[in-house]
């Protein structure tokens, strides 16, 4: 049985995986730049050397400065705005990590990342005088984790600010039709909008394309990398008792997997973890129990 699950690479344990959480290690970087921004800009009065080589701009790009599009985004403004991403990170970037791995999740983070600055610094070359302002923050990054959990999971419900009940796709129709809004009609007010909006479509378009394989995949959970993460993810939410054993010995193991265990992860892929009946979860749980005692 053993041979028969690890065959298939959803089963296999992912190489990619970190001892340290890549969203903690994250959490902590950004947060001690932040630390040091605020005391050379205290103590040193380094606040225009930050904004001038640090900071992206669309003119620290025209000068070379390409390091922009990763170190902006371990700056912050403010404590509210350092806060509100570490939040982010810390409600997201623990998901998409577990489900894709750490590799997958920091290419999804970064990615959404540059993205958004690059359509940041290109409208503020276009519009300066509504997009040229230096842009600081992990925002970008952000709302790509929110585009990648909410295609995985997109009935699973957030509480914002801990009370407000909202569906994972809810929140990205949302936050994606606020940043669109005011990206096409600026405001002002300090928020780089266009960055949000950049970083909410990389995340979508990553997520689009199958990142094990160099090939288009227009739907991102079917790949079998992408079921086993689903079953790890299963795994946690179901441990149902006596169900190994019954459900496991009732077919020989190649075809319990595949008339079985397939069709459950598909549809896992379609519709989420939630949409799973008891006897579906005690199936996964056998597959997962037996693949231990082999």
């Amino acid at each position: 049985m053993r041979a028969v699950l690890e065959d298939r690479s959803y089963m296999r344990a992912d190489p990619h995986r970190s001892r340290w959480s890549a969203w903690l290690i994250l959490i902590i970087a950004v947060t001690v730049c932040f630390a040091l921004q605020q005391i050379a800009m205290v103590y040193f009065g380094r606040a225009g050397w930050i904004y001038n080589y640090l900071g992206l701009s669309t003119a620290g790009l025209k000068q070379g400065f390409v390091w922009q599009l990763l170190t902006f985004q371990f700056l912050h403004v403010g404590l509210w705005h350092l806060l509100g991403n570490l939040i982010g990170l810390w409600c997201f970037g623990r998901f998409v990590e577990e489900r894709l791995g750490t590799k997958t999740f920091l290419q999804v983070y970064f990615f959404s990342g540059v993205c958004g600055g690059l359509l940041q610094a290109g409208l503020g070359w276009a519009a300066p005088n509504y997009f040229g302002a230096t842009t600081f923050g992990a925002s970008a990054g952000v709302c790509g984790l929110i585009s990648a959990f909410a295609m995985m999971e997109p009935e699973g419900e957030i509480r914002l600010w801990g009370i407000v009940p909202i569906k994972a796709k809810h929140l990205l129709w949302i936050g994606g039709g606020i940043a669109l809004f005011f990206t096409l009609v600026p405001s002002g007010g300090g928020y780089a909008h266009a960055a949000h909006l950049g970083g909410f479509i990389a995340g979508l378009a990553y997520m689009r394309w199958d990142a094990s394989r160099p090939v288009i995949s227009w739907n991102p959970l079917q790949g079998r990398r992408r079921k086993r993460e689903l079953v790890q993810a299963a795994a946690k939410i179901t441990r149902w008792r006596g169900a190994r054993e019954e459900v496991a010995t009732e077919l020989p193991p190649e075809e319990f997997i595949s008339k079985e265990v397939d069709p459950i992860l598909d549809k896992i892929s379609a519709h989420g973890i939630h949409s799973l009946t008891p006897r579906e979860r005690q199936i996964l749980e056998a597959a997962r129990a037996k693949m231990r005692k082999s």
